[in-house]
């Protein structure tokens, strides 16, 4: 089962991958800009951060902030 702080982590490296994919010369452009498409409307660390300390809890450190009704039990 997945928890909710290695969701956070997840959404954090798929960002990172897709601004190395945009900024990559060595892909089509066609793929560069389809990362850049999805970047527009992907959660920042901080957008993270705030969602983090919206939920009550600390500062996102790689803090769970996609955390699903069964999580609460698991963690």
């Amino acid at each position: 089962m997945t928890t909710a702080r290695q969701r956070t982590l997840a959404v954090i490296q798929a960002r990172d991958l897709l601004v190395e994919m945009s900024r990559d010369c060595r892909l089509p452009n066609e793929i560069r800009r389809e990362a850049q498409r999805l970047l527009r409307h992907y959660p920042s660390k901080s957008d993270l951060d705030i969602a983090s300390r919206l939920e009550g809890q600390n500062p996102l450190r790689v803090e769970p902030v996609f955390e699903s009704p069964g999580d609460a039990s698991v963690n």
